[in-house]
């Protein structure tokens, strides 16, 4: 079951029906002025864990879909079945309008088209947002399959087996700190990869922090959050930009940690060499923008948002 820094401790489901509960998240900053996660899947932050009658019954996933998504107490729910594990999420609310404007605008104002905000139109009152997931694992690499979509949410497969626990790329990295640096590099390199294999087939994962790679049970590593789609609303080069700065803000921190820190930059700058010439432009010019960033401590006086985006900083000016 996924098990994540950004969401939720798993909840041990037993044979007989369970009364649904749910975990709190952590919350996770963003970095210099790139928007938090949007309400909606937002990286699983809120899980409930439901038992379902088992059955041998083939499943009609959008029935299921259907009999769930407005019912369940929860925005994310997690149902067990024999044979497999599925997750519901039902559509949130829309943000107003007002604030995409104001965000649209400091993006203008302070010249980075990384930083725009990406809205989810809805229609009726209701998000759209459960059409996302589909179309976009169509067109990429993604993980979990979603099964059925609906304007009111969507139904996705577990990436693991049922009740094995599926551990996010962010989640290996702190662990391997006390292995030492070259344990880290080698989580945060595959990282890089991942991230590669979806800019290659010509799109973007739009969250890409480290906590949205999981590792799948066959070793290769899926994705989850990408529920929304910022190639609507921005230029690809720019997209995949905000994936490499949502890489490095959440892994930027552990690698400096594990004193991998130097090392890492020798491959970070060697990975901005696979981005396309676009890409590269974009991404250069939005670390000279961030350079105030240099003027942060090191340590946590600013808190630690500020501090994890010093060592971002760290990491990126490798391509200055």
């Amino acid at each position: 079951m996924y098990r994540e820094r950004a969401c939720a401790h798993s909840i041990p489901i037993s044979p007989a029906p369970l009364k649904p509960s749910a975990a709190a998240a952590k919350e996770q900053g963003t970095i210099a002025g790139l928007p938090a996660t949007p309400p909606g899947l937002a990286a699983l932050r809120v899980l409930t864990d439901v038992p379902v009658p088992a059955s041998n019954a083939s499943i009609d996933y959008a029935a299921f879909l259907h009999a769930h998504v407005l019912s369940q107490p929860h925005s994310v729910m997690r149902y067990d079945q024999a044979g497999e594990t599925l997750w519901v999420k039902r559509a949130g609310a829309l943000n107003p309008s007002w604030r995409y404007r104001v965000l649209g605008a400091l993006a203008k104002a302070f010249k980075m088209p990384c930083s725009a905000p990406c809205p989810t139109r809805g229609q009726g009152g209701r998000c759209h947002r459960g059409a996302a997931p589909a179309r976009l694992c169509r067109a990429r690499p993604a993980r979990p399959e979603v099964l059925a979509v609906s304007e009111d949410g969507f139904v996705m497969r577990h990436l693991g087996a049922p009740g094995e626990r599926t551990p996010s790329l962010s989640d290996e990295m702190e662990e391997a700190i006390a292995r030492g640096a070259n344990a880290v590099l080698a989580h945060w390199k595959q990282g890089l990869q991942a991230i590669s294999k979806v800019h290659k087939a010509g799109t973007t994962l739009s969250q890409a922090f480290a906590r949205n790679l999981v590792r799948c049970p066959d070793g290769v590593i899926g994705y989850i959050d990408f529920e929304d789609d910022p190639t609507a609303h921005l230029p690809l080069p720019v997209c995949q930009v905000r994936d490499a700065l949502c890489y490095a803000h959440s892994t930027a921190w552990m690698l400096e940690r594990a004193g991998a820190l130097p090392e890492a930059r020798k491959h970070w700058r060697a990975w901005v060499q696979t981005l396309s010439p676009e890409a590269r432009q974009v991404l250069h010019a939005s670390i000279v923008r961030l350079a105030w960033a240099q003027r942060l401590p090191m340590d946590r006086k600013l808190g630690r948002d500020g501090q994890r985006i010093r060592m971002a900083f760290e990491l990126l000016r490798a391509d200055l």
